[in-house]
């Protein structure tokens, strides 16, 4: 009896083994098909390339609402997408073409705001851009030297 239930048990381990051993190559075949596929589909992404990537102002006056006009080409292979553009501080605004397709070698245009009020002397400001490039992210750069408003206002210069 002994015999007969060590051969039997002998029997289900062979074949428990020999069907592990074919599920493996078949997932091994199964994952090499599926790599070969998606490196025969190798994605293409947009590229923003900037006119400039940085804008000075140069001197203004505090108060002053000064904007600049950034414009940029679709220079990848894919549709160019913004889906946001953001300043770093409410006083910067960024006006762009909001969820539209910018196609390959196309040029868009993105308006930025800078408020100067109550943002005295040295300035820079940022503005991230959130599109479908491969990175995923820009950035903009604006800067200005913001003379400050005179506090004695209506006293007489000596």
């Amino acid at each position: 009896m002994k015999r007969v239930f060590l051969s039997l048990l002998a029997v289900c381990a062979l074949s428990f083994t020999s069907c592990k051993q074919n599920a493996a190559e078949e997932v091994d075949t199964k994952k090499a098909e599926t790599a070969a596929v998606q490196d025969s589909k190798e994605q293409k992404f947009p590229e923003m390339q900037f006119d400039e990537s940085m804008h000075d102002f140069g001197t203004i006056n505090e108060g002053d609402i000064v904007e600049h006009v950034f414009t940029f080409t679709n220079t990848g292979e894919a549709p160019l997408v913004i889906t946001n553009a953001k300043g770093s501080c409410g006083c910067t605004v960024p006006t762009y073409p909001r969820n539209e397709q910018i196609m390959p070698g196309d040029k868009g245009e993105m308006t930025v705001k800078f408020n100067s009020n109550g943002k005295p002397n040295q300035q820079m400001k940022s503005i991230r851009i959130t599109a479908n490039t491969e990175k995923g992210t820009e950035t903009l750069r604006i800067k200005a030297f913001v003379n400050p408003k005179n506090s004695k206002a209506g006293s007489p210069v000596k």
